[in-house]
């Protein structure tokens, strides 16, 4: 274990001319958490504004951000290993092909509505997430517990 010792040059301690430090900039990792967290939240505010029926003006765009990021978001974890322009593109024209796909069923069964398509959407993409991470799963190797 690894441990970091605090040192007088931090970004709090006051400058010798007394000036107040300059405001840092967060991390890389904390701003992409930030926007993920945001797209999550968008698209389910979507999934939730089609399934429940409710009239607002961000239901379209949000609907629309779920059914493309959904499954965009799902391939993109199955893609895993790939290097990350690649996989944007794979994942996002895989995105459109799965929303081409349910739709064109949908309408060759005389099955269309919104609310189906945007459950076999999230269905498509919930299965696929789950089963990324049982393959994950099975292929860690098992630790032995010393009790």
């Amino acid at each position: 274990m690894q441990t970091d010792t605090i040192r007088g040059d931090g970004p709090y301690e006051p400058s010798p001319s007394g000036e107040p430090p300059a405001p840092q900039a967060p991390p890389a990792g904390a701003a992409r958490s930030l926007a993920l967290g945001a797209a999550v939240a968008a698209g389910v505010m979507g999934a939730g504004l089609a399934l429940t029926g409710l009239e607002s003006p961000l239901r379209a765009p949000f609907t629309l951000f779920f059914l493309l990021m959904a499954p965009a978001g799902a391939l993109a974890v199955a893609l895993g290993r790939m290097d990350p322009l690649g996989r944007a593109v794979v994942a996002g024209a895989g995105a459109l092909a799965v929303d081409l796909l349910v739709a064109q069923t949908m309408l060759a069964l005389r099955m269309w509505s919104v609310r189906g398509g945007v459950l076999a959407v999230a269905a498509f993409s919930g299965v696929l997430l789950l089963g990324c991470a049982v393959r994950r799963r099975a292929g860690r190797p098992r630790g032995r517990r010393t009790d």
